[in-house]
């Protein structure tokens, strides 16, 4: 698939889902915005492609696509441990580094050419950014009270 015009489908597709959740991100005042997520979702998409196309030319097994996408998940992991800041009893970005690792899900759905579940997953993202943020600030609101 990789080398063929038929891989800019997925490619394309990638970066418009990441780039929803960076729009979101971005009007959210975030530092991580549209590049980042757009970057994360399509770098995981193409390692996908690479690794089915690999596996398809020389004969490798589904495990060995599978350890593509364990590593995919442990680097991502790692970006986003680096955005998480622990500073006077108080944990910051915490949920930047889930979005960024959940958006590499999501580049990973579109490599395999699960599409409609890889847009699902992004209203899912953007519902739990936008909507539960706002619910999460009236019950913090209520709380305080």
């Amino acid at each position: 698939m990789i080398g063929s015009f038929s891989s800019i489908i997925p490619l394309l597709i990638s970066l418009l889902l990441g780039l929803a959740i960076g729009i979101e991100r971005t009007c959210a005042g975030k530092t991580a915005g549209m590049r980042t997520y757009a970057l994360v979702s399509v770098c995981a998409t193409l390692l996908v492609l690479i690794a089915t196309t690999v596996a398809g030319q020389y004969g490798a097994n589904n495990v060995d696509i599978l350890r593509v996408v364990a590593a995919i998940i442990s680097g991502v992991g790692f970006l986003g441990a680096g955005l998480i800041v622990f500073k006077n009893d108080h944990v910051s970005n915490l949920t930047t580094a889930a979005g960024i690792w959940f958006t590499a899900g999501i580049g990973v759905a579109v490599g395999f050419g699960m599409h409609i579940e890889a847009i699902m997953a992004t209203f899912i993202s953007l519902f739990i950014f936008f909507v539960l943020a706002r619910v999460e600030k009236v019950i913090k609101i209520g709380l305080k009270k």
